[in-house]
C-alpha cells in the first residue's frame, strides 16, 4: 500500500504551515544537517569516482553512493533548500504566505552552505583527499573548477533538470509509507540525477569549497597540476567569487524553477 500522487501532494501542502512555523534556530540547525549530510554523500562519492577514468563508469559508481545524503535528510527530517522547493503548493490555498516561503528557503539555504563548507573543512582536515598519493585531492579540484567555469545558460538549465528529479524522489518517499519503500523510492531517482551530471546547489556547496580548501594544499595543487594539465591561471578561477556568482546563483534559480515551477504548480493543478 502507498499514499497516491494526490494525497501526497495535500499531505505535502498541509505540512508547509508546520515548516514556516519553525522557530528560526531550529530550522537553521535542522538546514545545517542537510548541508552537511549531502556533503557526506558528495564527498564519498568521490571517494568512490575518483581513479576511474572513463566519465560514465565514474558517475555510475558515484551515483550508488551519493544517495546516502538524501536518505538521511529524509529520514531524519532535516530541511534541505532543493526540496523546499516544493513548499509553493501552500501558497495558493494561503497555507502559507509568498514572504513565509521566501523568507524559509533563504534561512534553509544559508543553513545548507554553512553545513557544506564546514564539512569541507572536516574532510580536507581529516587527510581523506590524501587517498591514491593525493590524486583525491587534485579529483577534488578538478570537480570544483568544472563547476565555476560552468556557463550561465548550462548551470541554470542543469539546476532545473536536478530539481526536477530531487523534487520527484521528495514526493515519491512521502507515497512510502514504510521505511524501505521510502530508501527505495529515492536511491534510483537520486541515481539517476547523479548519473546524470545535473548542478544541485547544495552539493555544490561542498564540492566547491572542498575544491578551493584543497587548491591551498601545494601537494594536491601540483597532482592536479600534473594529473589533469590545470595551469596556474585555471586554479586562480577557483575562489569564492567564481563559486557564488559563476555556480551557486545560476544554480540555486535553476533549482527553484525546476522545482517549484515544473514539479511543485503542475502537481498542485492536476491533484487539487
Amino acid at each position: 500500500m502507498y499514499y497516491k500522487p494526490k494525497e501526497v501532494v495535500e499531505l505535502y501542502r498541509d505540512g508547509c504551515r508546520a515548516k514556516v512555523n519553525t522557530a528560526m534556530p531550529h530550522l537553521m540547525i535542522k538546514s545545517i544537517f542537510a548541508g552537511v549530510m549531502i556533503g557526506m554523500g558528495a564527498a564519498g562519492s568521490s571517494v568512490a569516482a575518483h581513479a576511474i577514468a572513463n566519465v560514465g563508469i565514474a558517475r555510475l559508481v558515484a551515483s550508488f553512493v551519493f544517495p546516502v545524503g538524501l536518505m538521511m535528510v529524509i529520514l531524519m527530517g532535516a530541511e534541505l533548500f532543493t526540496g523546499d522547493c516544493l513548499m509553493i503548493v501552500g501558497i495558493p490555498e494561503g497555507q502559507i504566505s509568498p514572504k513565509e516561503l521566501i523568507r524559509t528557503l533563504v534561512c534553509v539555504w544559508f543553513g545548507n552552505l554553512i553545513g557544506g563548507v564546514m564539512l569541507s573543512l572536516l574532510i580536507v582536515g581529516s587527510g581523506q583527499l590524501d587517498y591514491s598519493a593525493g590524486l583525491l585531492g587534485a579529483y577534488t579540484i578538478k570537480v570544483a573548477l568544472a563547476k565555476v567555469t560552468i556557463s550561465p545558460i548550462k548551470a541554470i538549465t542543469s539546476g532545473i533538470l536536478c530539481n526536477v528529479l530531487i523534487c520527484f524522489a521528495v514526493l515519491m518517499t512521502m507515497c512510502a509509507k514504510d521505511v524501505t519503500g521510502k530508501l527505495l523510492a529515492s536511491f534510483f531517482v537520486i541515481m539517476l540525477f547523479v548519473t546524470s551530471g545535473f548542478e544541485h546547489c547544495v552539493a555544490n556547496m561542498y564540492y566547491i569549497t572542498a575544491g578551493i580548501f584543497a587548491k591551498m594544499n601545494a601537494s594536491y595543487a601540483a597532482c592536479a597540476a600534473e594529473t589533469y594539465g590545470l595551469t596556474s591561471n585555471q586554479l586562480a578561477m577557483l575562489n569564492a567569487k567564481t563559486m557564488v556568482v559563476n555556480n551557486l546563483l545560476p544554480v540555486t534559480i535553476g533549482n527553484i524553477i525546476g522545482g517549484a515551477c515544473l514539479v511543485g504548480l503542475p502537481l498542485y493543478y492536476i491533484n487539487k
